[in-house]
């Protein structure tokens, strides 16, 4: 018998996290990634709630949190660097802006890359060119090398930007909206001598619906935000150098760690410069081709949620593949269990993400006085509404009852 043959496409967490439990159950798996070796860049995720357990059937947490950033919590810090408010973290898996287990994108992509490259066929610096579904068989997807592959079920597990949902998106129903600021992600060389350095996630807000954040890794340096209140920009900022050059004009004279920030920036190799969106599909596959994490239902960075969707996901969409011999039953299913918790998932805090963008004087120093009531307790409410996300409102399907023999079949019809 000839084991189901599913073809990823997308190599970053939710593609390598699909895989994992094909292979497990069975399945011959493909994954396929536009850039030509594992991108092992990017800034913290953090896993809560539903997620982590994922993680513990994976038997990964424990890795997972042994490449932890060391962050021990969150400081909302005045132009001076004093805070006005401090969020510790905490025991539990959903509370706080620091998760228990934080950690950088790139080290957990290596990580997934690491557990599966032995067992799944990884072909960088190629993508999906073309799918073609017969009414009869598998589908039949053409990549950009001119390979051709027979596939029982293509997974789509791309950013929010998805080309190939692109190219589908009338059959997906895709609708994005736009939330009205731009975010640079990049990393500056740590300062041993500031002592500010540390392990605190530090938040600055600054007028002009400008924000800066400083978090701690592990490999030694800085991870730097910089957000601020804008129409879409990164669309039209296809070079490295325009982009710094927006950043260089709207942080110029911010205040706080701005001078040192900017001073770093033409060094920095490492930046990357979105305008925060969501997306929500209609639906999530159509016929053998299914949408998965960003590409089906992205959050945006605010809902807190990305990197625990995508890892649920994963996990909801393998088990129901093998539980199920017609791949349409299966499809249908991962979307009636996982669309309730996305759309959880996609109800940012009130007033989210421009409450956390004042533009004036008065607009910051209220966020400030916000920040440190509910850091002296009274106030706590505001914290959860702000930074517990929704991540253990879902109850995983049990599927460790199903066996690789069980799917060891060519899927018919």
């Amino acid at each position: 018998m000839t084991p189901r043959h599913v073809l990823i496409s997308g190599a970053g967490i939710a593609g390598p996290t699909l895989a994992w439990w094909l292979v497990r159950y069975g399945f011959r798996c493909t994954v396929v990634e536009r850039f030509a070796e594992l991108r092992t860049g990017g800034q913290n995720i953090d896993i809560r709630g539903a997620a982590r357990e994922v993680l513990r059937r994976m038997g990964l947490d424990d890795e997972v949190g042994a490449r932890g950033t060391g962050e021990i919590g969150t400081r909302f810090v005045d132009c001076d660097g004093r805070a006005v408010g401090e969020f510790p973290q905490t025991p539990g898996e959903t509370d706080g802006p620091t998760a228990e287990r934080e950690v950088l994108r790139g080290q957990f992509a290596e990580l997934l890359h690491e557990r599966t490259r032995d067992d799944v066929d990884y072909r960088f610096g190629v993508q999906v060119d073309r799918i073609e579904q017969p009414a009869d068989g598998a589908a039949r997807v053409t990549l950009t090398d001119g390979t051709t592959l027979d596939c029982d079920v293509v997974v789509l597990a791309e950013g929010i930007n998805s080309r190939t949902r692109g190219r589908l998106a009338d059959a997906f129903g895709v609708h994005e909206r736009r939330l009205g600021v731009s975010i640079g992600y990049f990393s500056v060389p740590r300062v041993p001598a500031d002592a500010q350095d540390g392990t605190w996630w530090r938040w600055y807000n600054a007028t002009g619906g400008r924000s800066i954040t400083l978090r701690p890794d592990n490999v030694g340096r800085q991870r730097v935000t910089l957000s601020f209140r804008s129409a879409p920009v990164a669309a039209d900022l296809r070079s490295m150098d325009a982009q710094k050059d927006v950043l260089r004009r709207r942080f110029a004279g911010a205040g706080w760690q701005s001078d040192r920030i900017l001073a770093a920036l033409p060094d920095v190799d490492d930046l990357y410069l979105e305008d925060l969106g969501q997306v929500r599909a209609d639906r999530w596959s159509d016929g053998r081709v299914a949408l998965l994490g960003d590409a089906a239902w992205c959050a945006s960075p605010v809902s807190g949620m990305g990197t625990s969707l995508a890892l649920v996901g994963a996990y909801v969409l393998a088990g129901e593949l093998a539980a199920h011999v017609h791949h349409q039953d299966a499809l249908a299913r991962y979307e009636e269990r996982m669309r309730p918790y996305v759309t959880r998932a996609q109800k940012l805090p009130p007033g989210a993400p421009g409450v956390m963008h004042p533009r004036t004087r008065l607009g910051v120093a209220a966020l400030r006085t916000a920040f440190r009531v509910a850091a002296a307790g009274p106030l706590r409410r505001f914290e959860t509404t702000l930074f517990q996300p929704p991540a253990d409102q879902f109850v995983l399907p049990d599927y460790r009852h199903l066996r690789a023999v069980e799917t060891a079949t060519t899927e018919k019809g």
